[in-house]
């Protein structure tokens, strides 16, 4: 079992690394959280402090575009196209991505491979 010292150091280097990514209006941080069954992006400006637009798999674009029973690693390609047509809807073509402590690994791997699909650049 981890030491509840060591766990406090291991989280603060996780949120650490936000600090290295800032988002601006153009090249916005598309921030990623993870849940046990869901799976969330937001793309935030940094310097407004202010989150321009987010999408997952409970958004209604996204269960428009679901055809039948998928995945949890589909469900989160799906999300990551879906996110990138509505940026460049809006003429945000390129974002600094921010695992936000997650392994890029299975269902954030596979949202960045979804935004790459769209036409987004990471």
């Amino acid at each position: 079992m981890i030491k509840p010292k060591a766990k406090s150091r291991f989280r603060v280097k996780k949120h650490l690394k936000k600090v290295l990514a800032k988002g601006t209006p153009e090249k916005p941080r598309l921030s990623v959280y993870r849940s046990l069954k869901n799976i969330y992006i937001q793309f935030i400006d940094d310097l407004s402090n202010r989150t321009l637009f987010s999408v997952s798999n409970l958004s209604k674009e996204v269960k428009e575009k679901a055809q039948g029973h998928l995945t949890k690693t589909e469900m989160s390609k799906l999300v990551g196209k879906v996110a990138a047509e509505i940026a460049l809807s809006k003429g945000i073509t390129t974002g600094v991505f921010d695992r936000n402590g997650f392994r890029y690994h299975g269902r954030v791997k596979a949202l960045a491979d979804g935004l790459r699909e769209g036409g987004f650049k990471i």
